[in-house]
């Protein structure tokens, strides 16, 4: 199983810490016997354990994935479409469902759901580079049929090149295990088909050695910048929508590049009426001038549903006297 394999897994479990230990060591029982291989086993104790409780989104997720595994890709995909109709907060199980298209070669339905994924979660990055290297392949294949039909054409070989070494690098060498499970494969059986898979990002505004300095001596400008974080964190977990939306910068990037009013509804929508917990531990702040910051921190995330925790950088910049975001991004 590969690495991106071996990610959906953990967030399969993430949630655990939120139900009975009984059912939490049962889940963890069912995903190793699919870390070793055991896939009849497997889907056999999954599907004891959802006969009485159909509508676990852990037990259904986990399903999905042994049945990815078993090679029985319209199975995996119905289940994760299924999950996403039921949990439509939750991005993985979209995330999934792309995975799953683009290893049969349905590039469109896998970006229809890669951009569902991110409309879900505006900051899920795994979404996000799914989504690029599933742009790269389709690049790829129009050069390909331009120099099929203009050989002559240096520019489309250049580009072609350029796409292939792409592709090439966000494919991981295949092995026994990894073909024997193309389903959250990142690429199908042909070598130059790549579906959708996470390679690993170059750093992205990763906090350089002021941060460090701030956070042993903290500066009254980045006290300043750690308060409107908080207050971001504190407002999101209160639902207070208002408060929450404040915090971001009239300038503020949108994922994917949508209006602000889109953007603003579907957050609106996600946090709503929900119980949320949103920590921010270990920030560190580097100041880039006297009105821009960036802050990087761990941040906890906490629904009824999901439990994950990853690394946060957050873009501030300072507008009539006050701290607000700019820029968010997940991972490094």
């Amino acid at each position: 199983m590969n690495r991106f394999a071996r990610t959906l897994a953990a967030l399969a479990l993430a949630g655990c810490a939120l139900i009975p230990a009984a059912r939490a060591d049962e889940i963890q029982d069912i995903n190793q016997l699919l870390k070793s291989g055991q896939q009849a086993q497997a889907l056999d104790r999954v599907n004891r354990y959802l006969a009485s409780r159909p509508k676990d989104a852990q037990g259904r997720f986990l399903k999905g994935l042994i049945l990815a595994d078993q090679n029985k890709t319209a199975e995996a995909i119905e289940v994760f479409t299924r999950l996403s109709q039921d949990y439509p907060e939750l991005p993985e199980p979209y995330n999934n469902v792309a995975v799953l298209y683009a290893s049969q070669g349905q590039y469109e339905k896998a970006r229809q759901a890669l951009e569902m994924s991110i409309r879900t979660h505006p900051a899920y990055a795994t979404a996000y580079e799914n989504l690029g290297d599933l742009y790269a392949k389709l690049a790829s294949q129009s050069y390909d049929k331009a120099l099929q039909l203009d050989s002559s054409n240096s520019a489309a070989k250049t580009k072609l090149a350029l796409m292939t070494e792409i592709v090439s690098n966000s494919t991981r060498p295949r092995t026994a295990v990894a073909s024997a499970a193309p389903a959250p494969q990142p690429a199908p059986q042909p070598p130059r088909a790549a579906a959708p898979k996470p390679v690993p990002q170059p750093p992205v505004a990763a906090a350089p050695a002021p941060a460090r300095q701030a956070a042993a001596a903290p500066s009254a400008e980045s006290e300043e910048v750690l308060k409107a974080v908080h207050a971001w964190a504190k407002a999101w977990s209160a639902n207070d929508v208002h408060g929450y939306l404040a915090s971001y910068a009239p300038s503020f990037k949108t994922p994917g590049g949508e209006s602000r009013a889109a953007w603003e509804n579907a957050r609106k929508q996600r946090i709503s009426g929900k119980h949320i917990e949103v920590g921010v531990e270990s920030p560190k702040v580097a100041m880039s001038g006297p009105n821009a910051a960036t802050v990087t921190f761990r941040q906890a995330y906490r629904s009824a549903t999901l439990k994950t925790t990853s690394t946060k950088t957050l873009a501030l910049v300072r507008a009539n006297g006050k701290w607000l975001i700019q820029q968010e991004r997940v991972g490094r």
